[in-house]
């Protein structure tokens, strides 16, 4: 697939109108980019610029978190949602602490073998952590390509695919080697899906890229199954996070019964919440039958 993504254009555009956040400053460490990547997934970005400048601070070592207690974790946190990610970084600070030398290894295919670490949190932070040329393919990413290259306005289902089509764009030199600021490409493509490229609106007018086969091809709508837009009202997903809140907001473990007060108007769907979290090993039950975070129980 030949590439229609100008470097220099895309590049040039990034050097004006990139966002001002905090894990883009020069001398982070690849745990630092680490905590950013884990966070940013599935959770906008002006959600986790707080939490992930309290993070490097508490934290700025995998050793300073693998030394707290996944409870601590958990509240620390908070609201960012899908806390599973949480307890998964945490173990994963353990396994770096404790054969990795207290550091993010820069190879992705060791980083595949770290807890909660998937394709794309390795290739970033191989990419913004450590300046690798891989590609790095986000959903943002699989956009821009489907409408600048395929003309489609919206990409298809993930699939191995991605990466080989975001490889072929990124830029050479004549020898077919990567270019030296192929990073930076990649952080500039992301930017333009998630400022400009967008999923509703676009914004063709400020796009860099001069040849978009979508919008040669009139800008077509979707033409397949959209993806239903997540709801959170009366979920489960709701429910879990009240009843995490109580055990955050308690040092001791606490009875079912106030458990049972922050969901009345379902008690089956408030039992099913509470039991996907006790399996998730993000709540656990004391030896007396009272509820706490995990590793609070004393088991």
């Amino acid at each position: 697939m030949p590439s229609i993504l100008p470097f220099s254009a895309i590049v040039g555009w990034f050097d004006v109108h990139e966002r001002d956040l905090p894990w883009r400053e020069p001398g982070l460490s690849g745990w630092h980019i680490l905590i950013s990547e884990i966070m940013l997934q599935q959770t906008p970005v002006a959600r986790v610029v707080g939490p992930w400048q309290e993070w490097v601070q508490r934290w700025p070592t995998p050793s300073a978190m693998a030394a707290s207690s996944q409870a601590d974790v958990l509240r620390a946190w908070g609201k960012l949602g899908y806390p599973r990610r949480a307890l998964r970084l945490h173990e994963c600070a353990r396994v770096l602490a404790t054969e990795h030398d207290d550091r993010v290894p820069e190879d992705v295919a060791t980083m595949l073998t770290l807890p909660g670490v998937g394709d794309y949190t390795a290739r970033a932070v191989a990419c913004f952590a450590y300046g690798q040329a891989v590609p790095v393919v986000d959903t943002n990413v699989r956009r821009v390509i489907a409408r600048a290259v395929h003309g489609r306005a919206e990409p298809g289902n993930p699939s191995k695919r991605d990466l080989a089509e975001t490889d072929a764009i990124l830029p050479r030199t004549r020898r077919g080697a990567y270019a030296r600021d192929t990073p930076r490409f990649s952080a500039a493509l992301m930017e333009l899906g998630a400022l400009v490229c967008t999923a509703r609106n676009p914004d063709c007018d400020r796009c860099p890229v001069p040849e978009c086969a979508w919008v040669a091809r009139g800008r077509p709508a979707h033409t397949g199954p959209r993806r239903a837009a997540q709801k959170f009202a009366g979920t489960d997903r709701q429910v879990r996070g009240l009843l995490l809140d109580v055990l955050r907001g308690s040092e001791i473990p606490v009875e079912k019964t106030l458990l049972d007060e922050v969901w009345t108007t379902d008690p089956p769907q408030r039992s099913r919440a509470l039991d996907s979290l006790l399996t998730d090993g993000l709540v656990e039950v004391t030896a007396d039958g009272r509820f706490c975070l995990a590793g609070e129980s004393g088991a």
